[in-house]
């Protein structure tokens, strides 16, 4: 069953006459993890902020998403809310920014449960806590009542993503979620987070430039570049059998091992040179 269906999307700002994303089209289907992989400045925060409803007031935006038989382009406001954090959510890549640091976290989770389901400040607490044990927190209590700057950021970035999943929503969007963690704690929260997903059965957007670590948590993979997508198909026929010669360079600079001393690495550069 498709969940998400995108036709022909395409995104510009202001005046510019050169499009961030250009006629891209995909689906996804429920409980299916689909990864968009690319270059910054590719185009794939702009897609994932369009499925949002979150791109800013300059933007123009035509085609169709289409989100549990619900047109998104054109949607006001009003219904965008009733989506967010209910239906569809997102986990940003720096939680420090997506936090309030004013607020206590488990109250900040908490305003997610009370604002789409009416939660009684009790219940929302038991189950606040409850979500922060099942990202992996350990003494969740204490982390419910700390402000975001006393928690590390591997934990702040769980406590972004237990309110993203904490009403259950039928799609997850992960915007680079561990981008700015060091290697061993980003391999921690990817396990949490592939766990978390299964239990919960729900879809989702990985955005990431680094298909090795897309590969740990997504079943299918779309390449952007210059706002096109360039290639897309299964995680193991991309690995193995890339067909696009900037795919083929994601693929070498995942797989480093593999590189023979002093053969030169393929650049970004190389691929906007073939470009027309």
């Amino acid at each position: 069953m498709t969940l998400l269906d995108v036709r022909d999307l395409s995104v510009s700002f202001g005046r510019s006459r050169t499009p961030a994303v250009r006629g891209i089209s995909f689906d996804l289907a429920a409980g299916e993890r689909l990864g968009v992989i690319g270059e910054s400045g590719s185009g794939k925060t702009v897609t994932a902020l369009a499925v949002m409803g979150l791109l800013p007031e300059n933007a123009t935006v035509t085609g169709s998403i289409s989100l549990n038989a619900t047109e998104i382009v054109g949607l006001d406001e009003v219904g965008m809310a009733r989506l967010r954090g209910d239906v569809i959510s997102m986990v940003f890549q720096e939680p420090m920014t997506a936090l309030d640091p004013t607020m206590r976290v488990g109250r900040q989770v908490a305003e997610v449960l009370r604002l789409h389901q009416g939660a009684e400040p009790g219940a929302a607490r038991e189950r606040v806590v409850s979500m922060l044990g099942e990202v992996g927190l350990t003494d969740p209590q204490r982390v419910a009542d700390a402000f975001p700057h006393q928690l590390s950021g591997g934990q702040r970035q769980r406590v972004i993503m237990a309110m993203a999943l904490i009403n259950s929503p039928d799609l997850v969007i992960c915007d680079e979620p561990t981008t700015a963690l060091d290697v061993t704690v980003q391999a921690r929260v990817l396990e949490k987070l592939d766990e978390v997903l299964t239990a919960s059965a729900a879809a989702c957007l990985f955005i990431s430039h680094d298909l090795a670590v897309v590969s740990q948590v997504c079943h299918n993979v779309l390449v952007m570049l210059d706002g096109e997508i360039v290639e897309q198909g299964t995680v193991a026929d991309l690995f193995n059998r890339p067909q696009h010669p900037y795919t083929r360079g994601l693929v070498a600079t995942a797989r480093l091992d593999q590189i023979e001393p002093g053969e030169r690495l393929p650049t970004v550069e190389d691929f906007h040179a073939r470009r027309p």
